[in-house]
């Protein structure tokens, strides 16, 4: 799962999530082919046919040729032909257009492995290759972060996601999820969130409406939070259920357990932040459209070249910004940043049961979506939570 990291102080990490999970090289899952040597003057036509007959559907960053060389230098090339079904030898799974192509040349058929999934870096392709060759395509996109982050970089992220921690934890022995999104252009915070998904009347007893999640629910004993906080650091929620009992994108369908129908469905950390950023824009800029970025880049030429000033024009969405959050957002958070127009995703801690970049779904991996944003988790020092549990033990005791 991690092609990229940048080491901070007191054991911090930023570790890349990419789009497609990545595999340990001898570990890459693999499949059974059909395969056959044939004469490289052959190659070309027998490629043209089956490509036709038998296209690679599932296969499609397998090559159809690979090429050795022999005794005394002469190349030789085997030819995948198709998939075999089962414990089958391949004769028997070959359909007719592709057996009338083996008796016609004469193939002599044996069965090979080829790795199942696309190579997600270099490493893993190079390991592919020794299979049988594979194609390898790096990211397209440029977003910062992905070939690692710069010292500045670092400390600015691993500071936001010490706010968003905060915010998170900020309850004495209770921890929700928080969001907190960020102009990176600016290192402004935009907009920030806990959970709400309590009722309106346990909210209005309990969390405020923006940023501060004081006295959210019954508060747990801050004892039993210190000696459970490492599950924020090595992700293993399903050890310490009473610390993520609250915590929306962890239990996204905790509102149909209630019967009493306290739990609210919808009001997760990031689906708030998103709601404040958007009234803070509206705002600002009450008199003013919001533009798609190519609106916008044809609005700015236009007031640029009038010599007058396009600062005023109104943000769209959340385009270019970054956002962190405790936790590994659910499908539908990560889904709403989608739709946002979100550039980056930073988490801390991933979600077992229901996290939607990487540890059950990954969405950013998903090609039918019409924006791709980058993710990265954010592994903390255990110093961040130790004094934030000792904070709020003192208070708690005043």
């Amino acid at each position: 799962m991690e092609n990229t990291e940048s080491v901070l102080p007191l054991v911090c990490k930023i570790i890349h999530i990419p789009e497609k999970p990545s595999f340990l090289p001898h570990l890459q899952p693999t499949v059974n082919v059909l395969a056959s040597v044939i004469e490289p003057k052959d190659a070309n036509t027998l490629v043209r046919k089956l490509n036709k007959i038998a296209p690679l559907e599932n296969l499609q960053h397998v090559k159809r040729v690979q090429k050795k060389s022999i005794d005394g230098g002469k190349p030789q090339l085997s030819l995948l032909l198709c998939m075999t079904v089962g414990n089958d030898d391949g004769n028997d799974c070959m359909q007719y257009e592709i057996l009338e192509l083996v008796k016609s040349y004469q193939l002599s058929t044996f069965i090979t492995k080829v790795c199942k999934y696309a190579a997600t870096s270099k490493e893993e392709w190079d390991e592919q290759c020794k299979l049988w060759p594979t194609s390898y395509h790096p990211p397209t996109y440029s977003i910062s972060g992905i070939t690692g982050f710069s010292e500045e970089e670092s400390q600015s992220v691993f500071g936001f996601m010490r706010h968003t921690i905060n915010l998170a934890t900020s309850s004495i022995g209770q921890v929700v999820n928080a969001a907190v999104i960020v102009d990176p252009s600016t290192k402004q915070v935009i907009a920030s969130a806990c959970d709400q998904v309590i009722s309106s009347a346990s909210l209005a007893n309990g969390v405020s409406k923006e940023g501060s999640c004081s006295n959210y629910l019954e508060n747990l004993k801050a004892s039993k939070l210190e000696n459970q906080q490492t599950s924020l650091l090595d992700g293993s929620i399903s050890e310490f259920k009473p610390i993520t009992n609250n915590v929306a994108c962890v239990h996204p369908w905790q509102w149909a357990l209630r019967s009493s129908g306290c739990w609210h469905p919808l009001r997760h950390a990031a689906i708030l932040a998103i709601e404040y950023s958007a009234a803070k824009d509206l705002k600002l800029f009450p008199d003013h459209k919001a533009l798609s970025p190519l609106k916008r880049q044809i609005k700015e030429s236009g007031f640029q070249s009038n010599g007058h000033s396009y600062q005023s024009l109104r943000p769209y969405l959340c385009t270019g910004y970054d956002i962190y959050l405790a936790w590994e957002p659910c499908a539908m958070c990560a889904m709403a940043l989608v739709h946002q127009r979100v550039r980056r995703i930073f988490f801390s801690s991933p979600n077992s049961s229901a996290g939607a970049l990487g540890s059950v779904h990954r969405l950013q991996g998903e090609g039918s979506l019409n924006h791709h944003y980058a993710v990265f988790r954010v592994v903390l020092p255990e110093e961040v939570f130790r004094n934030k549990v000792v904070d709020g033990k003192t208070s708690g005791s005043g």
